[in-house]
């Protein structure tokens, strides 16, 4: 008795690339994402960071505050303090922002990735708002655990702050925010270099180098430069009391998004003319 043949199945053709939508696009990058390792020792670092920090800090500010003169207790800023660790979490997203592209150059397998996705300039936003999305998330969560973390330290020995003070909401949501738009600026810094190595080091001047250097600067030019510095105008979002010679909170986090929204045409239009 013989067997009768499996039926033979017409093979499926693939979809037309170009018809891949962003939600399939967002799909692939998720995917992608998600797939690395680095990225959950990334975003678990960077969440260490903004509530470890920020307790560290919190404990220290705490402590000093007993000997401090009259005009530093009348700035002291508890909410800020518990997010000092924002300043430092944030190396950790720009780094993995970087490799999110730079990873793909370096394995060649953005080639694969633009067969799948041809029209660049969606595969680009697809991946930048998901990373931005994720890093919205673990940013956020970071951001309420240090401030509730922070705030009892801080009331064994100084003033603390409360949720539902004035702008105090809004300082810690901010710091969420401020991390995502930063997770799609270090993408399109990636994506412009393309190279892991110098990408980082970009970011790294960017974050922490050219701040620090413009603090030795004399008091006039840091007066005139400080606040329209990327990191700085962005960092007002999550600051209650603001320091003098600079942006309010809205529109500090507006100078920050016009320098992502320049980098992010400047480095759509390179994408597009590049080849992988």
């Amino acid at each position: 008795m013989t067997r009768e043949a499996a039926p033979v199945r017409a093979p499926r053709l693939p979809p037309d690339p170009l018809a891949v939508g962003f939600p399939d696009a967002m799909r692939a990058e998720w995917v992608k994402l998600r797939s690395l390792r680095s990225t959950y020792w990334s975003l678990l670092a960077g969440a260490v960071l903004v509530v470890g920090l920020g307790a560290v800090f919190a404990a220290a500010y705490g402590s000093y505050y007993q000997s401090a003169s009259p005009s530093e207790r009348a700035t002291f800023d508890p909410t800020t303090i518990s997010l000092s660790g924002v300043w430092f979490g944030q190396l950790a997203v720009g780094v993995l922002g970087v490799l999110t592209i730079t990873a793909e150059y370096a394995s060649g397998t953005i080639r694969p990735s633009l067969a799948a996705v041809p029209r660049r300039g969606r595969m680009l936003a697809a991946k930048a708002a998901v990373f931005a999305a994720v890093t919205l998330l673990v940013g956020e969560a970071a951001s309420f655990a240090a401030f509730f973390v922070g705030q009892p330290i801080l009331a064994l020995k100084a003033p603390h702050a409360s949720i539902g003070d004035a702008d105090v909401l809004r300082a810690v949501t901010g710091a969420g925010l401020y991390l995502a738009a930063l997770a799609v600026f270090s993408v399109a810094i990636g994506t412009f270099i393309r190279h892991t190595a110098g990408a980082v080091t970009a970011m790294v001047a960017v974050v922490f180098a050219v701040p620090t250097v413009l603090g030795a600067l004399p008091a006039s030019w840091q007066r005139a430069i400080a606040q329209w510095l990327p990191t700085n105008a962005g960092s007002s979002l999550w600051t209650v009391q603001r320091p003098a010679h600079t942006f309010p909170a809205w529109t500090g986090f507006g100078v920050f998004l016009g320098y992502t929204a320049a980098m992010l045409v400047l480095t759509f239009a390179l994408f597009a003319r590049r080849d992988a």
